[in-house]
């Protein structure tokens, strides 16, 4: 991961504080999505993939903890830097056991911030470096392997940009491959049975897996659709 290319979602009710980290994160490299909820927040994340993510404790609705203790029980890995007004130690302790990475309280020098999401970014990578010295988990169908371990997947050993809202649902297929799945199965599988997938996000999810990796997306050979029972990952995915 080259710092440069890195993207960061910055989730911030103040939309003055997220055009100035927008800003300033951009003058340094970094490509800059930010929103005022968790609710918009969810949406991007089942869109695009995310480097890190800046998230603010209080925010209207569901606040930065529930929000990032709820990613982390989905299994989301994005690295989180906890942004908060308040600086008492609990509001960090908690914050951390709720699945932060970092902590950060307001009103913070802008440097500091990007010192530490670029630390952020470095254990990243060691970890990575670290995760391929050893044999990863592997789910492999037709000329792609899907790495859940780094949460990637490769064609031919270069990877395919997918969102992390679609990475969970290939995840799901792939597990099951030649397994008929229905949406209601697919969205207990990806989000333990919540509502935050809907059953047409679902298929507007198929339809985006189906556009990255089908040769003709009109004409599916991967990803299949079982008339009346949902979506199929092909048990024997044709190879190129």
């Amino acid at each position: 991961m080259e710092e440069d290319k890195a993207r960061i979602l910055v989730v911030d009710d103040e939309a003055e504080l997220g055009a100035l980290l927008s800003r300033y994160l951009g003058t340094r490299g970094y490509r800059v999505r930010h929103c005022l909820s968790t609710a918009e927040a969810d949406r991007l994340l089942g869109r695009e993939r995310f480097d890190l993510m800046v998230l603010d404790l209080m925010l209207p609705g569901e606040d930065g903890l529930s929000f990032c203790a709820r990613l982390r029980a989905r299994g989301e890995t994005i690295p989180v830097l906890m942004l908060t007004a308040r600086g008492d130690a609990i509001d960090r302790i908690v914050g951390l056991e709720m699945g932060a990475d970092d902590y950060l309280p307001k009103p913070f020098e802008p440097r500091e911030l990007l010192a530490r999401l670029e630390a952020m970014l470095r254990r990243q990578r060691m970890l990575g470096a670290q995760i391929h010295t050893r044999p990863p988990a592997d789910l492999r169908f037709g000329p792609f392997r899907l790495d859940t371990v780094t949460r990637r997947v490769l064609r031919d050993d270069a990877p395919v940009d997918i969102s992390s809202g679609e990475f969970e649902l290939l995840r799901a297929l792939a597990a099951n491959a030649g397994r008929a799945l229905s949406r209601d199965r697919l969205i207990e599988l990806v989000h333990g049975g919540g509502r935050e997938l809907t059953e047409r996000a679902i298929d507007v999810q198929i339809l985006r897996l189906r556009r990255v990796l089908e040769d003709d997306p009109a004409q599916p050979r991967l990803i299949l659709t079982v008339r009346g029972k949902g979506y199929m990952l092909a048990a024997e995915a044709p190879c190129d």
